[in-house]
Parts: C-alpha cells; structure tokens; sequence
C-alpha cells in the first residue's frame, strides 16, 4: 500500500525524527507543527516527487538513480522554505541531506510495514 496516507504518515515520522535526531533542524514545540510540517511533507512526496522523477527521467537513468537524492533534498528545502523560520529551520546543507536520509528511510520503512 503505498498511497496518501502512508506518505502523510511517514513524512510526519520523518519529520519527527529529523528534529529528535538533528540538532541543525528546530521548530516551534508544538505538536501541530510537527503534522503540519509532516503532512506537507508527504503531499509533496506523493504529488510533486513522480511528476519530477518523470521529467529527469534522463538524468536518473544515467546516474543509476542517484539523482533521486537531489530531488528529495529539493523537496525537503522546499518544504523548509514553504514555513517560516520560527516555526521550522533547517540549518546548513548536512542537516539538509540528513534529515533527508532519515525522511526517505522512514518513507520506505512505513511503505513495507503498511
């Protein structure tokens, strides 16, 4: 099962464990942050993440799908822009890329347990 839902589920524990684990990524401390933040996170996945998986098509395929990374390290600044800064704040690009890491591990994590 690997539709809306679960995407909203595991951005929500992706987010949630980038925060607990990360000390370059904060927010605000209230939990409807956190699903807010999530559940944005997963429509991004679920919606945006085919449609340019589709354009670079090209890219993917000569980098071994490498190029996936790059486009969940766009979706996750972009999300990280979407909010302001008191709210949620990701510094520096290796928090970027981890928090990355650990919302694409949690997203595979959840598509096989659900």
């Amino acid at each position: 099962m690997n539709g809306l839902l679960v995407k909203v589920i595991s951005g929500i524990i992706g987010v949630s464990a980038s925060i607990y684990f990360l000390s370059g990524v904060s927010y605000d401390g209230e939990i409807k942050t956190i699903l807010l933040i999530g559940a944005i996170t997963g429509l991004l996945l679920f919606f945006i993440r085919p449609i340019l998986s589709l354009i670079t098509l090209p890219i993917r395929l000569i980098t071994f799908n490498l190029f996936s990374i790059v486009i969940m390290l766009f979706l996750i600044w972009l999300v990280n822009e979407l909010f302001p800064s008191y709210m949620f704040n990701i510094t520096g690009i290796d928090n970027l890329f981890f928090s990355t890491i650990i919302i694409w591990g949690t997203e595979k994590l959840t598509s096989a347990i659900l």
